[in-house]
C-alpha cells in the first residue's frame, strides 16, 4: 500500500498545479472580497503562480502520456519557479518592512491611469495600492511574506519530487 506522501510526491505536477490555482484563487479572493487591491509587486508574485500552473498542467498531461523524463523536467522547472516566487515575495516583504526600497512606480511616486484621474476629477480620493505598505497582516506576516514560505515550501516539495524515482504500479 502507498502512502499518502508518496501518492502526493509521484503526482507533484498535479499537485503543484492545483496549489497554484488554489493561491490564486486566494489572491483573488481577498481582491474581490476582501476589497485588497494587488500592487506591481502583488502581480508579479501571482504571475509566478500562472507560469507554475501551466508548467504543472503540462507536465502532467505529457507525463501521462508516459513521457516520464518530461514530467521530470517539469518537476525540476516548478522547484526553480517556485524557488524564483519566494524571492519575488520575500522581496515584496522586505519592501514592506523598509529594509530595502521598492519600485518608484509602486512606493509614492507612481504613474497615474485615466481611470484614476477621472475619479479624481469626480472628486473621490484616490488610493492606489503602495508596494511598501502591507494591506494585510497576520500573525505578523503580510500577504507577501506568507507567500514566500508558501512559495519556498512549495519549492522544497518540488525538490523532493524531483529526487524521487516514479513508481509505477
Amino acid at each position: 500500500m502507498r502512502s499518502p506522501f508518496r501518492t502526493f510526491v509521484d503526482h507533484w505536477t498535479l499537485t503543484a498545479a492545483c496549489a497554484s490555482a488554489a493561491m490564486l484563487a486566494v489572491a483573488h479572493a481577498f481582491e474581490k472580497f476582501g476589497g485588497l487591491l494587488p500592487c506591481h509587486l502583488c502581480f508579479y508574485q501571482r504571475d509566478v503562480y500562472w507560469v507554475a500552473l501551466c508548467v504543472g498542467v503540462a507536465g502532467f498531461l505529457l507525463g501521462y502520456m508516459r513521457l516520464g523524463w518530461v514530467g521530470r523536467l517539469a518537476t525540476v522547472l516548478l522547484a526553480l519557479i517556485f524557488l524564483a516566487g519566494a524571492g519575488i515575495a520575500a522581496f515584496h516583504a522586505g519592501v514592506e518592512w523598509k529594509w530595502w526600497p521598492g519600485p518608484a512606480s509602486c512606493t509614492g511616486g507612481g504613474a497615474v491611469n485615466a481611470g484614476d484621474l477621472s475619479s479624481f476629477l469626480a472628486g473621490a480620493k484616490v488610493h492606489p495600492p503602495q508596494c511598501d505598505q502591507a494591506a494585510w497582516v497576520f500573525l505578523g506576516l503580510s500577504m507577501a511574506g506568507w507567500n514566500a514560505l508558501v512559495s519556498l515550501a512549495l519549492a522544497g516539495l518540488s525538490a523532493v519530487a524531483a529526487r524521487r524515482e516514479p513508481q509505477h504500479d
